[in-house]
């Protein structure tokens, strides 16, 4: 909770937490994570002057949290966290003295859940007088969200705030789906599949107990994700760019159509050798993959000037798509991150046109549902990038229109070459 407060990823946190215990740090975070809103709105009112330091306030909040489970709620596709009153009480008082930050804090954290527990039914009533609260998600991503999506804003809203499911994509360079179905079916493991090679579970379950993982039979992609690979008509030979590639889904996606020359390009060196990691464990030939480190709108920094037959930009962005999977990231954007993303997403994308050849094809992707993240700036691609022709594409996914899908963003265009008649069939 703190190390979140500080900005830092939960992904990144949890990844650095001793793995006999990960698991359960994770579900707990992640239910927090989901109604941290109202755990601060709860201390507000039980702490006039605030929290006398920023861990403890962090103790509180997750305490509080944890104390106001309401009956209907769920988490992590499971039944939210339950533990006895006095219980919480109890070891939060001595989690408090065991650090030398609260130590001095223990009568007040006590203090405030013994009376929050005498007055549980009134301060819930006054929290959910708030709107953050109502929703769990900060107030300026309420407005956007309405002011986006009108006639659909609550039902995106209550979709995001509550766990994804787990989809599957099969390797269909080892298996098909009906394998992996009957293998699932075999362990009594309920699933359905979904999209083109995709299948989501009835029931979350760890990675390393579903049949096929050692075999490489699939991988862990949403359903929303999938589609990608699925956009770009890849034939065998092509020269192919994926941007921003880590750690290595859609690159799967993409070897699994067709055997092309393919440059996984991220700026991150740690988490691009993540890349070759899910290749080997896919079985996939990687040998052919080229592995760059480098920024994707500094071509001098990467690019060796031998154009690409395809590009998949996999741009940076708010994330806001998939905060169903990691709900710190609600808490970690600020308003002004949509403008300043959507920005460098231009820069990128600009700098990526001028390596993709005449006839080649360039899909743009984001998970997020801001519409300066997608649909504007598909407008300005189509407007701006010198003979860009759009093709048909999903445009924008929401989540919680009656699909399984997180929040994706897709345009596909084409780079005409500027001496030929302007394509106007899409």
């Amino acid at each position: 909770m703190q190390a979140v407060a500080e900005g830092y990823s939960l992904t990144e946190v949890l990844n650095a937490e001793p793995l006999p215990r990960r698991a359960a740090v994770q579900s707990l975070s992640f239910y927090v994570m989901r109604r941290l809103a109202r755990g601060r709105a709860l201390a507000d009112l039980l702490l006039e002057r605030g929290a006398p330091n920023p861990l403890m306030g962090s103790l509180l909040l997750t305490v509080l949290c944890l104390l106001s489970v309401e009956p209907a709620e769920s988490a992590d596709g499971q039944r939210p966290p339950r533990y006895e009153a006095h219980t919480l009480v109890s070891q939060a008082v001595t989690a408090a003295g065991q650090d030398k930050q609260t130590a001095a804090f223990k009568g007040l954290i006590n203090a405030c859940l013994r009376r929050y527990l005498r007055e549980r039914e009134a301060l819930m009533a006054q929290a959910y007088l708030r709107s953050d609260v109502r929703w769990g998600f900060p107030k300026w991503w309420i407005r956007r969200i309405r002011e986006a999506y009108p006639s659909q804003w609550e039902s995106i809203l209550a979709s995001a705030a509550a766990p994804g499911p787990l989809t599957l994509r099969i390797n269909t360079r080892k298996t098909d789906r009906d394998t992996v179905m009957q293998a699932l079916q075999a362990q009594h493991i309920g699933a359905t599949p979904i999209g083109q090679h995709g299948i989501v579970l009835d029931q979350a379950q760890p990675v390393g107990k579903i049949p096929g993982f050692e075999q490489g039979w699939w991988l862990v992609q949403d359903a929303g994700a999938q589609c990608a690979a699925d956009l770009l008509p890849l034939t065998d030979g092509m020269r192919v760019l994926d941007a921003c590639a880590a750690p290595g889904g859609k690159t799967a996606g993409l070897l699994m159509q067709a055997k092309v020359h393919l440059t996984a390009l991220d700026i991150d060196e740690v988490r691009l050798s993540r890349v070759t990691e899910n290749l080997l464990r896919l079985g996939l030939d990687h040998d052919g993959v080229i592995l760059k480190t480098g920024n994707a709108a500094r071509l001098p920094s990467w690019w060796d000037g031998q154009p690409f037959d395809a590009i998949l930009a996999d741009v940076p962005c708010t994330a806001s798509g998939i905060v169903r999977r990691h709900p710190d990231i609600k808490w970690l954007r600020e308003e002004q991150d949509i403008a300043d993303t959507a920005a460098l997403q231009r820069r990128i994308v600009a700098a990526l046109w001028e390596t993709l050849k005449p006839g080649g094809l360039f899909l743009y992707v984001t998970c997020s549902v801001f519409p300066q993240e997608g649909i504007e700036q598909e407008a300005w691609m189509r407007t701006t990038l010198p003979g860009a022709v759009s093709l048909p594409a999903p445009g924008q996914l929401l989540p919680g229109q009656g699909s399984e899908h997180d929040g994706f963003f897709y345009a596909l265009l084409r780079k005409q070459d500027e001496k030929q008649t302007p394509d106007t069939s899409a």
